[in-house]
């Protein structure tokens, strides 16, 4: 049985419609990752959660037993929920040691101290205990907003882009160390992101949004290999797209026909293809049928990977007078790959990442 349950929530505010039944759940020890652009309904979906936000239509559930509904409202305070604000709120008048203690008013004041130690030990700042907030980093407040929230041994852990006021460098330490402690303390944890990369990082499941709906839920890996539409497709970063069409349950590419399975002959599709779907290599006597070879266009050294531009010339959008445009691709190599601007390099193409959705479906 899931700890937190939303059950077919709809919220409004005014004309807008923010979430559309909503239907969700978190195990003990998952977390999941609502993923989405802004203004999609994912922070609205926490403070429900929380009882920060009055529910309006639907229930929201803790070990099965409703704690919102249409009679129901119980206060953020009796739902043993954690919560982590973007912005940390920590009481800047207290010192760490009683900030994370001020949630544990039930319990005496050497078993509160006992437990603020615990949990300011697994984030590593306990050395930290006397300090007060503004002495401390981003990075540190982000350890101690944490610890706050996992000192009463809440049920559930509610996290509001925890991590979007940090750097990238400490951002990626942070939420490590997060996932960690998160995991350690065995919580059902609901984190709100707009970043697919962190949601791919920190979740068991994602639950991505548009428009106040959920699109897709599943394993970060489902997501990304097996989306549900373009929309999914193209929220995990960039992406190459062609048009085409269904001739014999299949469509035709530079790179030779893709399969588009379950789509009805002559159908208008779009063709997405992830950058690093596309292999490149020097123009050899084992490429298909079908296969064009691509001008490098620029080529440029990312780090850890090497982004080379590609042209296809023909292959584009045809204009005014009929004449067929060029298609332009961004390919994702790993390590150090930069082949001079106007060399021609034969393409192979992953099909595994590589999905046909008819055109008229919304991005």
């Amino acid at each position: 049985m899931d700890v937190l349950t939303l059950e077919h929530v709809s919220h409004r505010f005014g004309s807008v419609q923010a979430l559309d039944d909503l239907s969700l759940g978190v195990g003990a020890g998952e977390l999941v990752c609502l993923l989405g652009p802004s203004g999609c309904g994912k922070t609205t979906a926490l403070r429900i959660a929380a009882g920060l936000e009055r529910l309006q239509s639907g229930r929201v559930l803790l070990d099965g037993k409703p704690v919102a509904d249409s009679q129901i409202d119980t206060p953020p305070e009796q739902r043993s929920v954690g919560l982590v604000f973007q912005d940390y709120a920590l009481f800047p008048h207290l010192k760490v040691m009683e900030n994370v203690t001020f949630g544990l008013r039930h319990l005496s004041g050497e078993k509160r101290r006992e437990r603020a130690m615990k949990v300011l030990r697994q984030v590593g700042m306990l050395k930290f205990a006397e300090a007060y907030p503004h002495t401390l980093s981003g990075g540190q407040q982000q350890r101690v907003a944490v610890a706050r929230a996992l000192a009463p041994e809440p049920r559930v852990m509610l996290l509001d882009e925890p991590f979007s006021g940090l750097d990238s460098a400490l951002r990626n330490e942070i939420r490590d160390e997060t996932l960690h402690v998160l995991k350690k303390n065995g919580a059902a944890t609901l984190m709100v992101t707009h970043d697919p990369e962190e949601a791919m990082f920190m979740a068991d499941r994602v639950a991505l949004m548009r428009d106040g709906k959920l699109i897709q839920l599943g394993p970060p890996g489902e997501l990304y290999s097996a989306p549900a539409d373009k929309f999914v497709a193209g929220f995990f970063g960039d992406i190459n797209r062609l048009n085409g069409v269904v001739h014999d349950g299949r469509v035709a590419t530079p790179f030779g026909d893709v399969p588009a399975e379950g789509l009805a002959e002559g159908t208008n599709v779009e063709v997405l293809i992830r950058p690093e779907a596309i292999k490149l290599q020097a123009i050899g006597s084992d490429c298909m049928p079908g296969q064009q070879p691509a001008r490098v266009m620029a080529s440029r050294l990312l780090g850890r990977t090497s982004m080379v531009h590609l042209s296809l010339d023909g292959w584009g959008a045809q204009d005014d007078r009929g004449r067929a445009g060029d298609v332009h691709l961004h390919v994702r190599t790993p390590g150090r790959f930069l082949p001079p601007e106007n060399e021609m390099l034969q393409i192979h193409l992953d099909q595994s990442q590589t999905f046909v959705f008819p055109a008229e479906q919304v991005r």
